[in-house]
């Protein structure tokens, strides 16, 4: 775990696995998310001998919020620089949600250090449902009550059969938010506005030319499937796969599918 200062701000990150092994996959975050958040995918990866690299985006937990809406094309010249400063040239890309349009923002931009990119519960546009979501987020964010945030919240990320057979551990994340620093709040309406302000690249993401795996939960409500399919459709030769009975927090929802997928397309593409 350590900081450093990329593009004048300060990120969080944690290099992890081999960090002498040629081939690195960076692991970006959903929204509310932090590095935390991959604990069911990083020991796979782990025990395959890649090197990890995870960072909070600026705005995130544990990195800096500097104040102001952000842009996709910032979070990617982030992750470029902090590649740079751990000697990572090339590496391949798994993000969720947030982390997944970072990722495609990322290929776009900076294509020679992109060896394939995952892309998990993601959209490159915007309908009225998404944004009267993320618009409700940054109502409940803004009067900074962590339980009542994280239950407000809670129906359009988790799905219906996750919900009922996780009560207790969800009851457990609703008190821990409890105790959130405030700042935590200010960071995320800067991200949100990020997000409804400039997630719009479907116009661009046929210039993604590295291999391309789209994932989405089947029951995904917040960015439901035909997000992806937008996502596979537009990037050249991209894989598309739903999973089912899911929910938008695949990563926590369905791990071993997921997992699964995710490390038979990295292997492929080494």
């Amino acid at each position: 775990m350590s900081n450093a200062i990329v593009n004048e701000v300060n990120l969080f990150y944690e290099l992890k696995g081999n960090e002498a092994a040629e081939e690195a996959v960076v692991f970006l975050n959903g929204v509310m998310a932090s590095t935390s958040s991959w604990s069911y995918q990083i020991p796979v990866f782990e025990k395959m001998g890649f090197k990890i690299l995870l960072h909070d985006f600026r705005g995130q937990l544990k990195s800096e919020k500097p104040a102001g809406t952000y842009s996709f094309a910032q979070h990617a010249s982030d992750t470029k620089a902090l590649m740079e400063l751990l000697g990572i040239k090339k590496a391949h890309f798994i993000g969720t949600s947030y982390g997944g349009e970072v990722a495609m923002r990322f290929a776009i931009d900076y294509p020679e250090c992109v060896k394939s990119i995952a892309i998990i519960d993601s959209v490159s546009e915007l309908d009225d449902i998404l944004k009267h979501f993320v618009s409700g987020w940054i109502n409940l964010a803004a009067k900074k009550e962590g339980e009542q945030f994280f239950w407000g919240m809670l129906p359009s990320i988790y799905g219906n059969n996750f919900i009922r057979d996780n009560y207790d551990l969800l009851q457990k994340r609703a008190k821990g938010m409890a105790n959130i620093p405030e700042d935590y709040f200010d960071g995320q309406i800067s991200l949100y506005h990020t997000f409804l302000q400039d997630v719009y690249m479907t116009e661009e993401i046929n210039k993604i030319q590295c291999p391309t795996l789209v994932v989405c939960g089947n029951n995904d409500i917040l960015k439901p499937p035909k997000f992806s399919k937008i996502i596979a459709d537009r990037i050249p030769n991209a894989e598309f796969a739903l999973i089912p009975n899911c929910g938008h927090v695949t990563i926590f929802e369905k791990p071993d599918i997921l997992n699964s997928m995710l490390l038979g397309f990295v292997i492929k593409n080494i």
